[in-house]
């Protein structure tokens, strides 16, 4: 069985620390991943607020939000990109 996972950050030191720690880890085997830079896709703000992702970094998997370190605020990465 294959997960489906998004990886979603502001590109802060925090987030790229944990994006590249996430790519190490995952089984791209296992999990179709998708990165999200709100940066280059700010487009995707909402998408990411209605599953849930209230701070950045964070990684949705199969509609299960995990919030892995306090980058920034959904708020603040609004702010950032507008």
């Amino acid at each position: 069985m294959t997960s489906n996972a998004t990886f979603y950050h502001a590109g802060c030191p925090v987030c790229v620390s944990a994006e590249n720690q996430v790519l190490d880890l995952i089984d791209r085997d296992k999990v179709n991943l998708e990165v999200v830079h709100f940066g280059n896709a700010k487009e995707r703000i909402a998408e990411a607020e209605k599953l849930g992702v209230k701070s950045v970094p964070a990684l949705v998997i199969d509609g299960n939000v995990l919030h892995i370190n306090y980058g920034a605020s959904m708020e603040d990465v609004k702010k950032a990109v507008a």
